[in-house]
């Protein structure tokens, strides 16, 4: 019976050399089932017609790599499966006859089809009635693994996996033709990277790292056996299960056929049987939970921004899967140092378990990389020991968001953010400065201002229900103030006018230009060109920004007017090498950057912010001592920056400027608006700013702010009049 089965077979290995294959005799062949079926002829008959092209060219899905800017600290992995693309080379010759062993011992000498393996099925097959032996070779299962890969529907997946003779013939043509065009050496390559070990490990290379903790090139004997006999059946043959007896069964199996194949001697064989399995287990990180510790904000943060950008795909689900499945190599923009010293600093000030969220980032001017993003919380989904709500009115309900969360409390997601009161000042005096108005321009600045936003009118004797008045912080504050004393103080009275001055909308504009968007539907409201005329409160911060953006508008001001879109990458490779590009040719990872306001606009505005650290302005008399006056004594180098808190110290803010790094830190209760930071809290954001300032840029070149012209200064062309004693 054999013996006729086996001329039968080498007459049907003659007619596949020759290209005359006969699709249904196949299918008869092994599968004896299918002959009685017209659906099997009709769906083989389709499988001989599918083109092999596209398996040479395949790749499977691979993990994508996400690095810090160093490019060698990981910061995370993506992946569907966990697998990395490794050529023949670095894979132990070793390896590769334990798997020619364990899966096709005549993989050298057959075509693509085993006809001797496929009359052993035939026979078991005969004796069953019933599918019990495939006769898949090395090549047959890459066909089918790829058909897999490439599935786009559970359907397509069922049909490429689904033990059926039309499947099996499919495989048998596609595995013949696959051989005409691509070598032997090229085909176990091709396997060896899409073969499934257990436990989320797809390929060698991930078997080795999961399995045993070390690259696939230094795989012993035992090791490699015992990788090459799971993919037979990986939950079967389970190392890691609690018995072990059918993994050193299995192993010892594939050992002995490597020595029968001549692979081992004896001696060999036998010492590798003696060897016990020895596991060195690794849990594969995966997108931003499992990151290292402080960096999960990031993490997440460079993942909204690859979402959102059309050149990885047509929408943000395809841009993820690509992410998930591309295999790409991503330089990050992220300094591992600058971010230690980052979260050191918060969390020095603000515990983890707190209501109060306390962060802050970091931007580099000029650039828009962000370089930093720290806040005292854990970047986790278990809230069951979370604190308790600080909402009464949530807290029988909800636990609160600390110490973990994922909520993207420093920005880049679709979290509103916070208002960050005074802050916001600096787009009132840049759409002052830019309209012409010089830094000395002086306004008498009550201690109670009626704004005509509501009352048309600016006499203190309307004040009342139907009007706006806002106050300053200290009837100190009263008087004639410019731009430097102004900003440096953070006088209220002195802004709402200089902001009637310009006009509400420009400030607005101002912002919006410089990065900042409006989520909430009041924000989006007072923004529109319907209402932002009358929005007189803008200038005090009543809208919702997020440290990212706000970090982003100050560093375009340090950055002489260039506005640079914050971004998370430096670079982003293909698993080809190449960079990734958009539908224009553009590098994905390239900076965004336009010249916004004028570089001379922007040097005066950080004239001013120079009175608020205690560094000094460079071309005016700050008018006393700013509200950060401390901030230069501590950062020892050229910083400018604006404090700001809102109405009952609910949140507070600082944000610092240096030529070469820009820092937003606040402090607020992202749960519960309404819960107030207090005084006691309100300096957090500015010691924080200002000591990461100092630490990040320790050892580095000390930059000067260029000062403005006389004209933006003084509202003349003569030369700029630099006044004495300036650092």
């Amino acid at each position: 019976m054999i013996a006729r089965t086996l001329r039968v077979a080498g007459g049907f290995l003659a007619l596949v050399r020759t290209g005359l294959i006969v699709g249904l005799a196949i299918a008869a062949l092994v599968y004896p089932m299918v002959a009685l079926t017209g659906v099997g002829v009709k769906r083989g008959t389709d499988a001989l017609s599918m083109p092999v092209g596209a398996l040479r060219s395949s790749l499977p899905a691979q993990t994508s790599h996400v690095y810090a800017a160093d490019g060698t600290t990981l910061l995370a992995q993506f992946y569907e499966e966990y697998r990395t693309y490794t050529t023949i080379d670095t894979i132990s010759p070793t390896m590769q006859r334990a798997i020619v062993a364990a899966e096709d011992a005549r993989f050298w000498e057959h075509h693509g089809v085993d006809f001797k393996g496929v009359a052993r099925a035939f026979v078991a097959n005969q004796k069953a009635g019933s599918v019990s032996q495939g006769a898949s070779t090395l090549t047959m299962q890459y066909v089918r693994n790829v058909l897999r890969d490439s599935a786009d529907t559970p359907a397509e997946v069922s049909e490429a996996t689904e033990q059926t003779g039309a499947r099996k013939l499919r495989e048998m043509k596609l595995a013949i033709e696959l051989e005409k065009h691509m070598s032997k050496t090229e085909i176990l390559e091709r396997y060896l990277n899409v073969a499934y070990f257990g436990h989320r490990a797809y390929g060698v290379l991930a078997a080795a790292e999961v399995y045993f903790s070390k690259r696939p090139a230094d795989l012993t004997v035992p090791e490699a056996a015992l990788l090459a006999g799971l993919v037979q059946a990986p939950s079967s043959y389970d190392p890691a299960a609690t018995d072990a007896a059918a993994a050193t069964a299995r192993r010892d199996y594939v050992i002995d056929r490597m020595a029968e194949l001549g692979y081992l001697n004896a001696t060999d064989a036998a010492a590798a049987r003696a060897t016990p399995i020895a596991l060195k287990l690794s849990e594969p990180p995966n997108d931003c939970l499992e990151t290292r510790a402080g960096w999960g904000f990031f993490c997440a943060m460079f993942r909204s921004w690859w979402a959102a950008q059309p050149g990885l795909g047509a929408n943000p689900q395809e841009r993820l899967d690509r992410l998930r499945r591309g295999g790409y190599t991503v330089t990050t923009s992220l300094d591992p140092r600058v971010q230690d010293i980052a979260q050191a600093q918060v969390l020095k000030r603000e515990k983890t378990r707190s209501a109060y969220a306390l962060g802050q980032v970091a931007v580099e001017p000029g650039t828009g990389l962000v370089r930093a993003m720290a806040v005292n919380r854990t970047y986790s989904l278990d809230r069951a020991s979370n604190g308790p709500h600080s909402d009464p009115r949530q807290r029988k309900r909800l636990r609160g968001n600390y110490p973990n969360t994922v909520n993207p409390l420093l920005g880049g997601g679709d979290m509103a953010g916070y208002q960050a009161g005074s802050t916001f000042k600096m787009f009132t005096m840049l759409a002052a400065l830019e309209q012409g108005m010089p830094l000395d321009t002086a306004i008498n600045s009550p201690k109670t201002f009626v704004s005509k936003y509501k009352t048309g009118r600016d006499s203190p004797a309307h004040c009342g229900v139907d009007s706006w008045c806002p106050s300053n912080a200290s009837a100190s504050m009263t008087g004639r103030h410019t731009m430097w004393s102004g900003f440096g103080r953070s006088v209220n009275t002195f802004f709402v006018q200089l902001e009637q001055r310009v006009g509400a909308e420009a400030a607005v504009r101002m912002a919006e230009r410089l990065g900042l968007h409006w989520r909430t539907g009041i924000d989006k409201l007072q923004a529109s060109p319907a209402k932002a005329k009358t929005w007189g409160a803008f200038t005090l911060g009543v809208a919702d920004t997020t440290p990212l953006e706000m970090a982003g508008a100050f560093a375009t001001v340090a950055a002489d007017g260039t506005h640079c879109e914050p971004i998370p990458v430096v670079s982003i490779r293909q698993q080809d090498g190449s960079e990734a590009l958009d539908a224009q040719g553009v590098p994905v990872a390239r900076p965004r950057c336009a010249q916004v306001i004028s570089p001379d606009v922007a040097r005066g505005a950080i004239d001013a912010a120079r009175c608020v650290t205690g560094y000094k302005a460079a071309t005016g008399d700050c008018g006393g001592a700013g509200t950060a006056a401390r901030v230069y004594s501590t950062v020892q180098r050229p910083v400018a920056g604006k404090s700001g808190t809102t109405d009952d110290n609910r949140a507070a803010w600082f944000v610092g400027m240096t030529p070469g790094l820009t820092i937003a830190g606040f402090i607020a209760d992202p749960d519960n608006p309404l819960h107030r930071v207090g005084s006691a809290n309100a300096g957090k954001p500015r010691e924080t700013v200002a000591e990461t300032l100092r630490d990040a840029l320790a050892g580095t070149a000390v930059r000067q702010f260029t000062p403005p012209s006389n004209l933006v200064a003084h509202g003349t062309n003569a030369k700029p009049r630099m006044l004495k004693n300036r650092r």
